[in-house]
């Protein structure tokens, strides 16, 4: 990941320092199983846990042996002694990589777990703040029924928690380390130490695996974050569409100084929920490729290796980058409720039709009669910008069964939001808290 989309915490996560740091902490993990199970002399043991690897001598060994693990082994026993004979005792390559892969995603996932809880913090203040600001709901970009932004908020927020559930669900499918040699079958490395590794590092062991940790595992991770990275874009495309000129019920924040183009002085373009958009289409890619890691040949392959170097990274960064620009969005988003209103009375009443038609029928009248008189009022509306609530109420067709008093009643906009309060009290929104 581009370092304008790298953020330092995650950035570190990922880092070629964090990783081989990771690398020794398990390959020290086995060796004090080595040591627990009589193989490893205590003395030898002492010794070892001051090793550290050389970087810069790694690197040189690398570009001979061309084998990273062999390179990052042979620059720390080089600084151990005898002692390192120990190191890699009965593994494989694959042994250390994924269990500190394992720790990579654990470390990465608990960023991103508050980087969420940031993000539903922010719009459980927005749902609470505007619950009952009534604003035009819209099906097919059209106007629809009334809603309030509160409601929308709320929807937005229990999506967020459910993807945290996710998130959280995703991180213990990932949180599994396996120590059990060349091909899964503990030959050369015996359960006990394996077991003895995950507990001291904090992971679960993987009940059963062949070279490597199956791929299935870091399919699902990044599929969740593909997924919540789809909510943000879902939230983003809302927050563009209702920043639009002729909406502009919201505006993302646009800070003093701030230019929105290189041509228009005037602009000030939704350019942060646009890059929530165009990320989010990046992590969905990843998602393809690690569905794609999951078939190897055999007991494994090395095809997935290459691409995972890309795609777990990136994808961690990506969205951990997102997710803090949208809390930054939805904290300091500009709303304007009386814009909302001006859009809500734009259609003259139309939005009314539905109270009308139900009411008709009610009163007796069949539903295709009630159905065609309603439409010739709201097409009328339509056409000539006419108030459709005065249409009704001297349509002669409609007297017959709806007074004016009546009428009046129908044309109330409570009528939309009188559930809100209902709503917000069973998603316990009010006192709601993210759950642990």
């Amino acid at each position: 990941m581009i370092d304008r989309y790298s953020r330092p915490a995650m950035k570190h996560v990922w880092s070629e320092e964090n990783k081989y740091q990771l690398w020794l902490k398990v390959e020290l993990a086995v060796c004090e199983a080595w040591t627990e199970e009589g193989v490893i002399p205590l003395e030898d043991m002492e010794r070892l846990r001051h090793a550290k690897y050389d970087h810069r001598r790694m690197m040189d060994i690398l570009a001979t042996v061309r084998h990273e693990t062999n390179a990052f082994l042979s620059s720390i026993t080089e600084g151990v002694g005898p002692e390192g004979r120990w190191l890699h005792l009965g593994l494989t390559s694959s042994d250390k990589l994924d269990t500190a892969l394992g720790l990579q995603l654990v470390e990465a996932g608990d960023l991103l777990l508050q980087d969420m809880d940031e993000a539903i913090t922010a719009l459980e203040n927005l749902a609470v703040r505007y619950k009952n600001t009534v604003m035009m709901g819209r099906t097919h970009g059209v106007h629809a029924e009334p809603i309030t932004f509160g409601l929308k908020m709320a929807l937005w927020w229990e999506e967020m928690r459910r993807q945290r559930a996710r998130l959280i669900d995703a991180l213990e499918t990932v949180r599994v380390g396996k120590i059990s040699g060349a091909v899964g079958t503990h030959a050369t490395v015996p359960p006990s130490v394996e077991d003895r590794v995950c507990e001291q590092l904090g992971l679960e062991v993987a009940a059963v695996s062949n070279q490597v940790v199956q791929r299935d595992r870091y399919a699902h991770f990044i599929q969740t974050l593909a997924l919540i990275a789809a909510s943000l874009e879902k939230f983003a495309t809302e927050i563009r569409s209702l920043q639009r000129t002729e909406i502009r019920e919201l505006e993302e924040p646009f800070d003093e100084g701030q230019k929105g183009s290189s041509s228009m002085p005037h602009k000030r373009n939704p350019e942060l929920a646009e890059r929530i958009c165009g990320l989010a289409r990046l992590i969905r890619g990843h998602s393809v490729t690690a569905l794609e890691n999951v078939a190897l040949w055999g007991e494994r392959d090395i095809s997935h290796s290459s691409a995972e170097r890309i795609i777990l990274p990136d994808a961690c960064l990506a969205l951990d980058y997102v997710l803090s620009i949208f809390t930054r969005v939805v904290a300091d988003l500009r709303v304007y409720p009386e814009r909302m209103w001006e859009n809500v009375e734009a259609t003259k009443g139309l939005v009314f039709s539905q109270r009308v038609l139900l009411a008709l029928v009610d009163k007796g009248l069949a539903r295709e009669d009630a159905y065609a008189i309603v439409q010739r009022n709201a097409m009328r509306g339509w056409d000539y910008g006419e108030d459709f609530r005065k249409l009704v109420k001297s349509d002669q067709e409609v007297s017959p069964y709806l007074t004016i008093e009546e009428l009046e009643d129908l044309f109330d906009y409570g009528y939309y939001t009188r559930y809100v309060d209902h709503t917000f009290e069973r998603l316990g929104l009010v006192q709601a808290q993210v759950p642990a």
